[in-house]
């Protein structure tokens, strides 16, 4: 295939949208299931690039001129702890700029390919407080030049840190308050910089002796590797691996791709090769491994588990996943190797050799938040909780009346056009709306994709064929400038938010969203959501229901049980009223 030119669904796009929904859901997902994505080639060319040249040299450069080494000679520095510490902090820096992760085509940023500092250093852009209620100071939605100058300030820290030729307290403590500062007026930047990992790893820069330091973040890595693992037992996470694996631009061999179905093209849940391969090659892997790491004392035990979990890693690099955290896994892929094999346990860096009370303070610390998440997922999002790539997450589906999609562009101050305004400038309006729609299909063939689908179908009735229906992370993405597949960052604040300044009718921009499932709960909590009225129902579906289905839902939706229904409520249908004058 052609460098340039992408994998298209076999449709014509001109009568694309004429198609009932569930018929759209199904070709789109059998087509996702043979080619992922479908973006060019170079798309992955230019990540690839991007990681290589931009994040790994440069920030080897930046690690080591900065410190008084020579970069040419990586055996001498791979293991020096300012290395490793300005390593983290040149992570720290592209992530808050938003050009490592969720950047790009598989983040929804096409054109332009950069979020992140496009929308937060721009005063009037969306911004959203954890707890406005509750934390004095951080009310409102709406970014000042106060927010963009504290924004600065938080850059402007980070390069100071990794311009210093060591890295000191005094040159980390600042960076500490102001990304607190910074998440409490605003969580998408904390989340943003994947502050839930290198805050804590800050914490130990700034405070914990050397020694002290390097368990430390043997212990964080760690609770980050199995908390992960953990949050993949249950049934999503075997929905994660075969459109995971679909998407991976070096798997030509279709058949490898659709063995990962049960079978293609009629049934669409996970094989058993699928389920074997998320927990053996996943949960198992990712749970026992960084669990030999911590405790071994063999240095060929050590070796053998190390190279294991940086095997995992570059797997997952190589099968370039949406919101594309590629810099994020280089990095642990390098901090493997530091904490590992260059302070291995049985040369003075194991548990035993940590301060005992340090050792307490930061295991309760560290798990604190996975535990929280797990259990009350609506109260601490799933980056914090430890859930990456588990398939168990807050997610959103967004429905627009017809026309109404452009009050996002035309009232929203934003760094970029929303993805359809983007994506017509490449492929023209009509191809553009089947691009957009592919992330449908791909949120289908998950289980929280099922339980969506059903509720805005039984919310829509037939007008679900002729509203304009949006994936919410894309959406998101293109509204504030970031989203790693966290429904919290696109919950009901953010569609009050937007709600305050387009001022959509009744029934004109409806919204489902699904909370995560609590762990052992076997249900997920659902919200209907009319903008112009606020929550309109609440319930929930059992897990067990959603993955037994087809994406496309060929019986019709999962049975729901719904716990509260606004009196009254009766949905406005635009798409109706649309038809008749038509």
């Amino acid at each position: 295939m052609p460098l340039t030119t992408g994998d298209f669904p076999p449709v014509d796009p001109a009568t694309f949208t004429q198609m009932p929904y569930r018929e759209r859901l199904r070709t789109l997902s059998r087509h996702w299931a043979e080619y992922g994505f479908g973006a060019p080639k170079i798309t992955m060319v230019i990540y690839i690039a991007k990681l290589l040249f931009f994040y790994v040299l440069g920030g080897a450069l930046v690690a080591t001129l900065t410190s008084g080494l020579d970069p040419l000679h990586p055996a001498a520095w791979w293991d020096d702890v300012v290395v490793y510490q300005k390593a983290v902090l040149w992570t720290v820096l592209l992530e808050c700029i938003g050009v490592a992760g969720s950047w790009g085509p598989l983040a929804g940023h096409f054109k332009p390919m950069t979020g992140g500092i496009r929308y937060w250093a721009r005063p009037r852009t969306i911004r959203l407080p954890p707890w406005p209620d509750t934390v004095p100071g951080t009310r409102g939605d709406a970014r000042t030049r106060g927010d963009v100058a504290l924004y600065l300030a938080l850059l402007a820290s980070v390069v100071v840190a990794l311009a210093l030729p060591t890295v000191t307290t005094a040159s980390i403590v600042p960076i500490i308050a102001l990304l607190v500062v910074v998440g409490l007026r605003d969580k998408i930047i904390f989340i943003a910089a994947r502050g839930e990992q290198y805050l804590p790893a800050l914490v130990f820069f700034a405070f914990y002796p050397v020694v002290d330091m390097i368990v430390a973040a043997k212990l964080l890595i760690v609770v980050v590797w199995t908390g992960a693992a953990f949050s993949k037992f249950g049934r999503h996470f075997a929905n994660v691996i075969p459109p995971m694996v679909s998407n991976t631009p070096w798997m030509f061999v279709k058949a490898i791709k659709r063995a990962h179905y049960r079978d293609f093209p009629r049934d669409l849940r996970p094989s058993e090769r699928a389920v074997g391969l998320a927990h053996v090659g996943g949960t198992f892997v990712e749970f026992v491994t960084p669990l030999v790491l911590l405790f071994s004392h063999n240095p060929t035990v050590t070796v053998v588990a190390a190279v294991v979990m940086i095997g995992f890693h570059l797997f997952i690099i190589s099968t370039f996943p949406l919101a594309v955290p590629l810099e994020w896994n280089a990095l642990f892929i390098y901090i493997t190797a530091f904490l590992f094999l260059g302070h291995p346990n049985h040369e003075g860096f194991g548990l035993g050799d940590m301060d005992p009370v340090l050792l307490v303070v930061t295991v309760v610390g560290l798990v604190f938040f996975p535990v929280l998440g797990n259990l009350r997922p609506d109260l601490v999002s799933f980056l914090p909780s430890m859930r990456q790539y588990a398939g168990n997450w807050a997610s959103a589906m967004w429905a627009m009346a017809p026309g109404a999609e452009a009050k996002l562009d035309e009232r929203l101050i934003k760094g970029a056009p929303m993805q359809k305004a983007q994506l017509s400038e490449i492929y023209g309006a009509e191809a553009a709306e089947v691009v957009m729609q592919q992330t449908l299909g791909w949120r289908s063939m998950h289980s929280q994709g099922r339980g969506l689908n059903s509720v805005m179908m039984t919310t829509l009735g037939d007008d679900i064929d002729h509203y304009t229906l949006r994936e919410a992370e894309f959406s998101c993405n293109a509204i504030v400038g970031f989203n790693f597949g966290d429904g919290h960052l696109h919950d009901r604040r953010l569609i009050e938010a937007i709600q305050k300044r387009c001022e959509f009718a009744p029934g004109e921009f409806i919204v489902v969203w699904v909370e995560s499932e609590p762990v052992g709960n076997g249900r997920q909590q659902y919200l209907v959501i009319d903008a112009a009225v606020g929550i309109v129902e609440r319930g929930s579906w059992a897990v067990t229901d959603a993955v037994a289905e087809q994406p496309w839902l060929p019986d019709g939706p999962i049975r729901t049980q719904v716990e509260f229904r606004l009196a009254g409520y009766q949905r406005a249908s635009h798409a109706a009223k649309a038809l008749v004058k038509a």
